[in-house]
């Protein structure tokens, strides 16, 4: 397996857009015969080359199999089944709300395809994050270019073969690089652009995105707090935050970044965390089969020199066995950490778990509103009085998603959304919402020319007659009362209908009569 990815070449990169944009003029990818099509080619290409993806995971990130197939391999093939049995449906023009005033308009709002985009996805899920969207893109209808990170070489490599032997280049093409074939890319008008990234880079694509007003999806994490209270079963609350933060060895946009719990439990979730790592990994983290490895060494670095600039105390893993040849840290915990410490400042994206200890939730809730809304906010209870604080807790803080007693596995659910709010992103997408986020919807009528009969006051030269025909195809009477007033007749909203009705009457009795 190839582990050189080859660059596309600059002075290619426009040719490409202009080849794109042509091909959805000429409505090639518009039917809904040719995106279901294109989702077959889709879904064969992901269940024909499954093992291929495995290896170039494990190539990359050091990923165990397992992993790859359940959070990456696995539910594009799922998603891909459900986009293909729902795209017609979707694709369907809405009809509009029931107006009497417009309703022989025949108002709808269709669903057009925005045109040719681009996607630009990271290195830690080098494939869902890259051949999620893309679905979406396709069901709508749309051309697209797709830019996979250049840090994960293999999984690009592999993925710009295997889409130019399932889709002809004029539907989708892959461009590699870097920074220069990134900026590249950003110079152009594109009919929507998501990213998926840091914030950084993040504001970066907005930024190029506003010279030409081009929609953006951004997917930009954060620092995922969780929320633990003391009351809670320690045993599976540990398990899971656990497994969050281990998975990817911590590279997860929605990973737990820190624990806060009140001061009396820390040291309970502590005892319950050093025994699930024991039975994760009996023989460590290094030896097990069952872990990820860090991306690279520049991130590396930034890891252990977090790890070895924190005030807190480390209790399980740390730096001892830290490997930078292997890229290789340990899930660690430590606690007894404070709001000022390195660990706080900015989003881990890797296995180190801070623990912050608080007087009580209201302090959780306090510290969680004080800071940038994350992609996702957990909370771990099973106590009614905590639970009521628990929803305290979502109804008055912002984040992507609000998900009790467990983590990650919300992305996986049918019909949730996934996206941030704020600093962690803008714009959703999986499955129908990424559908719904590379489609225009287009707002359209068609009207009879009877029916200036009835609005044929609303051309000039204006008169009394006029303005009070208007005013009654519109009425001005609200259907609910003032603060503190009682509410208004149910006859009078009847009374309204039937004036309608008769305006309506007398106007098709008059158009017959001619």
């Amino acid at each position: 397996m190839t582990t050189k990815l080859e660059y596309t070449p600059l002075d290619e990169i426009n040719q490409i857009h202009a080849r794109l944009h042509a091909s959805f003029r000429a409505g090639k990818t518009k039917p809904i015969d040719a995106r279901k099509e294109n989702i077959v080619k889709f879904a064969y290409m992901i269940k024909d080359n499954v093992e291929a993806l495995q290896d170039a995971l494990t190539v990359d990130l050091g990923r165990p199999k397992l992993e790859s197939s359940f959070l990456e391999i696995n539910p594009l093939i799922k998603e891909s089944v459900d986009v293909y049995k729902s795209v017609e449906k979707w694709a369907q023009p809405d009809k509009a709300p029931f107006s009497l005033n417009f309703a022989a308009m025949k108002p709808i709002v269709r669903k057009e395809p925005k045109g040719a985009v681009l996607i630009i996805s990271p290195f830690n899920y080098p494939v869902w994050l890259a051949l999620s969207p893309l679905i979406g893109a396709i069901a709508a209808g749309c051309t697209v270019v797709l830019k996979p990170s250049e840090l994960t070489p293999a999984t690009s490599a592999l993925i710009s073969s295997l889409i130019a032997k399932y889709f002809p280049s004029d539907v989708v093409t892959v461009v590699n690089g870097a920074v220069p074939e990134t900026t590249r890319l950003l110079d152009l008008p594109w009919a929507h652009i998501m990213y998926t990234g840091g914030g950084n880079v993040g504001r970066i694509v907005a930024t190029a995105a506003a010279k030409h007003l081009t929609p953006v999806t951004l997917e930009l994490g954060g620092k995922s707090p969780v929320i633990v209270d003391p009351a809670s079963d320690m045993k599976v609350a540990a398990r899971r935050i656990l497994w969050g933060k281990a998975t990817n060895a911590g590279q997860t946009c929605v990973a737990p970044d820190y624990v806060i719990v009140p001061r009396e439990g820390q040291d309970a979730l502590v005892k319950e965390l050093e025994v699930a790592y024991k039975e994760f990994y009996p023989q460590g983290a290094k030896s097990s089969d069952s872990y990820s490895r860090i991306i690279s060494t520049g991130h590396w670095d930034r890891i252990k020199g977090m790890l070895d600039g924190t005030n807190g105390k480390v209790v399980l893993g740390g730096g001892t066995d830290a490997d930078r040849d292997s890229k290789f840290i340990a899930p660690t915990v430590v606690k007894d950490v404070g709001a000022d410490d390195v660990l706080m400042k900015s989003e881990i994206f890797g296995p180190i778990l801070p623990i912050l200890p608080v007087k009580d939730v209201d302090a959780a809730i306090e510290y969680v509103n004080a800071n940038d809304h994350p992609l996702a906010l957990y909370v771990f209870t099973k106590d009614s009085a905590f639970k009521s604080k628990g929803k305290f807790l979502f109804d008055n803080t912002q984040s992507g998603a609000a998900v009790a007693n467990d983590l990650i596995i919300h992305i996986a659910v049918d019909g949730l959304p996934f996206g941030g709010v704020g600093p962690s992103g803008y714009g959703a997408h999986t499955s129908r919402f990424t559908f719904d986020t590379f489609t225009h919807f287009r707002s359209s009528i068609d009207s009879p020319g009877w029916l200036d009969l009835i609005l044929g006051a609303r051309f000039p030269p204006y008169t009394a007659a006029k303005a009070k025909k208007l005013s009654g195809l519109n009425p001005v009477t609200l259907p609910f009362p003032r603060p503190g007033a009682k509410a208004p007749s149910p006859w009078t909203k009847w009374a309204t209908i039937m004036g309608l009705l008769g305006i309506l009457s007398a106007a098709l009795a008059k158009y017959n009569r001619k």
